[in-house]
């Protein structure tokens, strides 16, 4: 399986922003114009983009989805999107505009026969977010940390059909501290479901340690801060793609 660099595009108040640790008040804008940062992120060579709609995750329902289709319209490679995706309608929203990949969280935890009815309708479509503080499982936009252990969610929505988990250490997200390695490994080494990493990725030497976890189960890592920062440069980073 290729190992997979995606660039990340957070969309708040219809602009491209970074969170620190996921909180809605500790947020950079790093351009007014997502759509113009998908183009560029295109035209650079990714092969893929990682699209969230945070006020949509906050709110439980699309908030941003307008812009994301104007995305989804502008650029050529698949684009995956997650944020407030709650529901089967919203799902088939998404999808019937063009989304390569819908991405659940809440959603998981909270109604697992949601997740059944969508993965059933539309299979190989649909990923998971295990977004993890210590181990356990937050959900609503990180606002709520669970008791779930997220190895154990995962295990069980693999059953679900899920083609996909994103796993993201909620601590090192945006913190520019270097993913959380073991606990990566060890989640993805739980399951045989392919695992993309996300959160705290800060240089190339931290994207290369993730590829030689390949034979863990690890398939790729969303890069978000660090590229818009200028710490990653997006094409130097897109050559340890692996086919």
């Amino acid at each position: 399986m290729a190992f997979q660099v995606i660039p990340a595009i957070d969309i708040q108040g219809g602009k491209a922003v970074r969170l620190r640790q996921g909180r809605a008040e500790d947020s950079t804008v790093f351009d007014d114009s997502p759509l113009e940062v998908a183009r560029r992120f295109a035209a650079a060579g990714a092969s893929q983009l990682h699209v969230v709609d945070l006020d949509g995750a906050f709110l439980g329902k699309p908030v941003n989805f307008d812009i994301i289709r104007r995305i989804v319209a502008a650029v050529d490679i698949p684009v995956q999107v997650g944020g407030g995706v709650r529901n089967f309608d919203i799902a088939s929203r998404y999808l019937g505009a063009g989304v390569s990949r819908i991405i659940l969280g809440t959603t998981i935890v909270r109604n697992p026969e949601e997740v059944l009815r969508i993965t059933k309708a539309y299979p190989g479509k649909v990923a998971a977010s295990v977004d993890a503080k210590e181990g356990r499982v937050a959900i609503r936009g990180w606002v709520e940390v669970t008791g779930v252990v997220a190895v154990d969610l995962a295990r069980q929505m693999e059953k679900s059909g899920i083609s996909r988990f994103i796993y993201t250490d909620i601590s090192r997200d945006g913190m520019m501290a270097g993913p959380n390695f073991p606990s990566i490994g060890e989640f993805a080494k739980g399951l045989s479901t392919p695992v993309i990493a996300s959160g705290g990725v800060s240089t190339l030497a931290d994207v290369e340690t993730l590829r030689t976890m390949e034979n863990e189960g690890v398939c790729g890592v969303i890069i978000g801060r660090a590229m818009y920062d200028g710490s990653i440069s997006l094409p130097d980073v897109l050559r340890l793609e692996t086919e």
